[in-house]
């Protein structure tokens, strides 16, 4: 085994007390858990994540999104109703033209923070 992947496991068998309490005071509820992780599995698609970088960037329309992600307007609808169920996307009308964008900052943020991390050496 390569030893960038090898997990280094504690030889030591005396736990810190302190340590374990404060991080029990601390924990999420575990309705939190459920939505964190619901949230990271929509974000856990590869034409979600490419939707999502294209809105970061401009508010789109679902013809626009189409022609960006080389996909049908089918398929992109799809994939935008999880994503507003989600609350990461809404939208607005203009005319006869509904324009996608991200729902707030927080998902900016969110994705800048897992592209950063991934573009990390």
């Amino acid at each position: 085994m390569k030893d960038d992947l090898k997990i280094e496991v504690c030889s030591c068998t005396k736990i810190n007390k302190q340590n374990i309490e404060y991080v029990k005071e601390n924990m999420l509820s575990e309705k939190t858990f459920m939505k964190l992780s619901e949230l990271f599995k929509i974000l856990g698609d590869y034409t979600r994540i490419k939707i999502i970088y294209s809105l970061s960037k401009k508010e789109l329309c679902v013809c626009d999104i189409s022609e960006v992600v080389q996909m049908s307007q089918s398929a992109i609808s799809h994939q935008l109703r999880i994503l507003k169920a989600a609350r990461l996307v809404k939208f607005r009308r203009e005319g006869k033209s509904v324009y996608y964008s991200l729902d707030d900052e927080h998902i900016d943020r969110l994705f800048n923070a897992g592209l950063e991390h991934v573009e990390h050496n």
